[in-house]
């Protein structure tokens, strides 16, 4: 008995949950609310944004799914659209259809005017998400290349995990001698060239390309519209690393958020191990990693790292 009211339990707050929005919906179309500086996590897969991601989801001053966005932003720009070149957006793709098409969809689902987002394209497309929110505030979280690159390489051995969205590609994958049919994690520009490579090639090819995307990008965001952190001064000084950025956010910094980020590390978000710096020196990855620092060390210099 006692798993029938479970069940019906779940099945009411579902319900429950789809008419909030849904009203939530029909109210925004009524008033047409726009939204006030959201707030976009961007960097390098496996960098540390879903931690600096659910984070700021703590904060009551802003509204989040709680989730990654994949599919709520292809649906409106498939890279079928690009012939499959790349994730990329730039500031002539945005719309006011797209605008309000976001608005909506966030106020729906959240109830706020004040957003924050995460997926792995953010960072292919400041210049698109700038024109759509000129007010938008960009948090740029930044990971040490050999760490990054060990955690990409883990990342393209768990396919159902980060190329779900890949099965359409109409390229024949075959990375490192076939191991990896399915491509992972974002498409760029060049993207092809890659697809008989060795995986370490690959990540290279991904932490150069994105990273150097934001960076490109950085020159037409307002300065005090942009915050970076390198994710080894968060492992290093968590609370000080996050109220740094709140603050920046224009976003309150209390005691239950300080609470939670001196704890933060202790639960770690989608990580493969544990949360310690200089993984990748005794990974199972270490040859493959060294094979091509070389080839990530003017993007990792531009960031400010030191190789």
């Amino acid at each position: 008995m006692n798993e029938f009211w479970i069940k019906v339990d779940k099945t009411l707050r579902y319900h429950g949950r789809q008419i909030l929005r849904s009203t939530r919906g029909v109210w925004w179309d009524m008033r047409r609310l726009p939204m006030e500086r959201p707030v976009f996590v961007i960097g390098c897969s496996r960098a540390g944004t879903t931690l600096v991601y659910k984070t700021f989801s703590e904060s009551k001053n802003l509204g989040t799914l709680q989730r990654e966005t994949h599919d709520f932003w292809t649906e409106m720009h498939s890279p079928a659209s690009k012939h499959w070149n790349t994730h990329a957006l730039i500031a002539q793709d945005a719309t006011q259809n797209d605008r309000d098409t976001v608005a909506r969809y966030f106020y729906a689902h959240t109830g706020k005017t004040r957003f924050i987002d995460k997926n792995n394209q953010n960072g292919l497309g400041v210049s698109y998400l700038y024109s759509l929110f000129p007010d938008a505030h960009f948090v740029y979280v930044k990971r040490n290349p050999g760490d990054n690159i060990n955690s990409l390489i883990e990342g393209w051995n768990k396919p159902k995990e980060f190329a779900t969205w890949s099965n359409l590609l109409p390229e024949q994958i075959s990375v490192e001698n076939g191991r990896h049919t399915q491509w992972c994690f974002f498409l760029a520009n060049g993207w092809r060239d890659y697809i008989n490579a060795s995986v370490e090639e690959v990540c290279a090819f991904q932490y150069n390309a994105i990273n150097q995307a934001i960076l490109d990008a950085q020159c037409i965001i307002p300065t005090a519209q942009w915050s970076e952190v390198f994710y080894e001064d968060i492992v290093r000084h968590p609370t000080e690393s996050f109220r740094k950025l709140f603050e920046a956010s224009g976003l309150p910094f209390g005691a239950q958020l300080q609470a939670h980020c001196e704890n933060v590390l202790d639960t770690p978000y989608n990580a493969f191990s544990e949360i310690r710096l200089d993984k990748w020196k005794d990974s199972r990855n270490c040859e493959k990693i060294e094979r091509v620092l070389a080839k990530v060390q003017a993007t990792a210099c531009a960031m400010g790292y030191k190789l």
